[in-house]
């Protein structure tokens, strides 16, 4: 069993960043594909970002926070970190960690494993 834990949302204004943290309970964090998907009021939930396992760090972006959006990982902190930069009102939205055993990269939400999420709030 994997628990998964998101830090790091918050307020912040248009314009502005903000960075968000998800530490893993698992020694063997280096063997999963990691991503971020994300939630706002009203709509589907949507990929964000993942990145490949330790041996591949292969990364995928949706194509709206590409250039803005970074997704890394350190696997000695067994953490996976998402920075968001030139944050837009419509990046609202309640933000998950999600973990799948293995390299395979996805956009879908078939991962195995997901956190409770972090509320991302960007003001006009």
């Amino acid at each position: 069993q994997v628990q998964l834990v998101e830090s790091g949302g918050g307020l912040v204004q248009a314009g502005g960043s903000l960075s968000l943290s998800c530490a893993a309970s698992v020694r063997t964090f280096s063997w999963y594909a990691m991503a971020w998907f994300r939630h706002a009021p009203g709509k589907e939930r949507e990929f964000v970002a993942a990145i490949g396992w330790a041996s591949d760090n292969k990364t995928l972006y949706i194509d709206s926070v590409h250039g803005r959006f970074t997704i890394s990982r350190d696997n000695a902190k067994h953490t996976v970190y998402l920075k968001m930069n030139s944050l837009k009102p419509e990046d609202t939205a309640v933000y998950y960690c999600a973990a799948r055993f293995g390299p395979t990269v996805v956009a879908t939400p078939t991962y195995s494993y997901w956190g409770q999420g972090t509320q991302v709030t960007v003001s006009s």
